[in-house]
């Protein structure tokens, strides 16, 4: 039972009790009680407690995380009763305390209690029957008065150095969604909810030719060093790229590799699930240091097209050039309810609200960056652009090694004559090799032979490509 949670309460009942005794008991009795009574109030009086709660501002607040981590090796062995919690792909478990748990502890002789509260608040939603619920979540700190001075200056800073030696101890990279469906009251109240990211890439098994892939490594090794130098030219210490290239060359793999070498959280962000423009910044401001803002298919996303390249309004009687097929509508319309803009992405990326961080990377993906809109593109917005395109051979040998485990082979200089005209992706070649793992030699020769037949196809369409020219050149002269 917590012994400091309800001061007002005891306060309130000791008055009322000596209240009553003046009133109803003899004056040597009431004196009696009245001692006892003064006396009781002086122990209760001469503690204090602070309030560590959850939520600072729109962001989770930095002390509360870390009290939540320093409390959460005590409570094993100090609390009653415990929320026990294994998060997916973590080799240990973890521990809480429970709600309204106390544990006690000394620093350097000095007693204090910890106590976790939460509590569930019911909104009534206006205009509408239904209610949401919001969970008030703190900690509380209650120690001797006298000891003040002890605990704001000595122990409070080693609960946040303590915290921060367990966070890197016990450290693991997550990937946040802003598609916020959780049923557990940690992360009800959030707008991003996390999940551990286990992502196996690296920049050592990216199918990308060596010099590309060293290209990228410096480049994010001198992000990393660049505070001091963002700061002397007057830039927020942020980075865009901007990956582009046909569907399975490894965009998302490259995102994997770019958060494991850096050792940043991902935060991927699902743009047709944000309402507006003001929601847009709230979770960009609610993200953290040392991560990646990603957005995939950004084309797909929003229109954030090219605005010189739209259409002009038709007039009565015209058709659309191209109309849509049937059964395929455009996913930018199924987001009716989004009035995210494109001016409103060109601040999320480099607006004033863009500098309330640092050290974190945009990464954007697209399979038509032709489609974009310049403004998007630009430096400072996107600061490198990145293509990834088909298979190549230095690329093939990558994945030689790695799903076949071999170096070389005397079929190597057949897939290296075919690898740039048959214009295969790094994902449909890992598919061949995958499917003969256990036999390399057979695997590469099933390889050759889809290298041939899409090299077959790709000419074969380029010779019906030039008949239909022809064929219009001639109508056309007739």
């Amino acid at each position: 039972m917590e012994v400091w949670s309800n001061l007002g309460s005891i306060m309130a009942a000791v008055i009322f009790i000596r209240t009553m005794a003046k009133e109803y008991l003899p004056p040597e009795f009431y004196g009696f009680l009245s001692k006892s009574l003064r006396s009781l109030i002086g122990i209760v009086s001469s503690h204090i407690s602070v309030v560590i709660e959850e939520n600072d501002g729109m962001k989770v607040s930095e002390v509360y995380e870390a009290v939540q981590t320093y409390l959460s090796v005590r409570s094993c062995s100090a609390a009653k009763r415990l929320k026990l919690k294994k998060p997916q792909h973590n080799k240990e478990f973890t521990f809480s305390m429970a709600r309204n748990e106390q544990i006690a502890e000394e620093y350097e002789g000095i007693k204090v209690w910890w106590v976790f509260h939460s509590s569930e608040r019911k909104q009534q939603i206006m205009f509408s029957w239904n209610s949401t619920s919001e969970e008030k979540r703190y900690y509380k700190l209650t120690f001797h008065k006298k000891h003040k001075h002890i605990i704001f200056d000595q122990y409070l800073p080693h609960v946040m150095a303590e915290a921060k030696t367990l966070e890197i101890r016990s450290r693991y990279r997550k990937i946040y969604t802003n598609q916020s469906n959780s049923r557990d009251y940690e992360y009800r109240n959030r707008v991003w909810t996390p999940v551990v990211f286990d992502h196996p890439a690296t920049f050592g098994t990216l199918a990308l030719e060596p010099e590309l892939k060293q290209d990228i490594m410096e480049d994010l090794q001198r992000f990393l060093r660049g505070e001091k130098y963002y700061r002397q030219v007057g830039r927020a210490w942020k980075r865009g790229y901007l990956l582009y290239g046909p569907p399975g060359t490894g965009k998302s793999s490259m995102i994997a590799a770019m958060a494991n070498f850096l050792d940043y959280d991902i935060y991927d962000l699902e743009l047709t699930q944000v309402k507006n423009n003001t929601e847009l910044r709230k979770l960009l401001f609610t993200t953290t240091n040392k991560s990646i803002i990603v957005i995939e298919d950004i084309d797909c996303s929003l229109d954030l097209s090219d605005r010189k390249k739209k259409k002009k309004p038709q007039k009565d009687g015209e058709e659309d050039e191209k109309p849509s097929k049937p059964g395929k509508p455009d996913e930018r319309e199924s987001n009716e309810d989004s009035k995210v803009t494109l001016s409103g992405v060109l601040n999320f990326t480099d607006g004033l609200w863009s500098c309330c961080g640092s050290e974190r990377l945009f990464v954007f993906t697209t399979n038509h960056v032709d489609r974009l809109d310049p403004a998007l593109l630009r430096s400072g917005r996107m600061d490198k652009h990145i293509l990834l395109t088909f298979c190549t051979f230095g690329a093939f040998k990558i994945l030689a090694r790695n799903y076949l485990s071999i170096e070389d082979h005397e079929l190597f200089p057949d897939i290296g004559d075919l690898t740039e005209a048959a214009q295969m992706t790094p994902a449909d070649v890992t598919e061949h090799l995958m499917k003969m793992a256990d036999h390399p030699s057979r695997a590469l020769e099933n390889l050759i032979q889809a290298l041939r037949e899409a090299k077959e196809r790709i000419a074969t369409a380029a010779l019906k490509g030039i008949s239909e020219e022809n064929a219009s050149a001639t109508e056309g002269q007739v």
